[in-house]
């Protein structure tokens, strides 16, 4: 199956995003020291089973990307729309533009890629 260069490059982003999240996850275990003017070592389980989570879930974002996967196009829409739905409450409940301008941009050009009918055609979306 034709992968668009595109999806390719959301496989990345997603496997960075798993990755950062399976570091916050060891962190939070207490095995890696929180970096900058806070040297310290803190172990939180919650936190760590969170992050554990959401580290599962980018990698299994990843290799449903990379397999083409419509579940995978599904999960990116939905959760695009979510992320804008997010950023507007926060722009109705007293929030500035400065504090979701990069969350709107990113996941508005997300949404935007993944309507395109070649990316819906790529995932068996027509």
């Amino acid at each position: 199956m034709d992968r668009p260069i595109g999806v390719t490059i959301l496989t990345f982003v997603a496997v960075l995003l798993a990755f950062i999240n399976g570091i916050a996850m060891l962190r939070f275990l207490g095995f890696l020291p929180f970096l900058g003017s806070l040297d310290i070592r803190t172990f939180n389980l919650w936190y760590a089973l969170l992050y554990g989570l959401l580290a599962y879930i980018w990698a299994w974002v990843a290799q449903m990307l990379w397999q083409v996967d419509p579940q995978a196009w599904l999960f990116l829409a939905v959760i695009s729309v979510f992320n804008l739905c997010l950023a507007f409450v926060v722009l109705v409940t007293g929030g500035s533009w400065y504090d979701v301008n990069l969350s709107v941009i990113v996941n508005a050009l997300v949404l935007i890629y993944i309507m395109l009918p070649g990316v819906r055609g790529a995932f068996g979306r027509d």
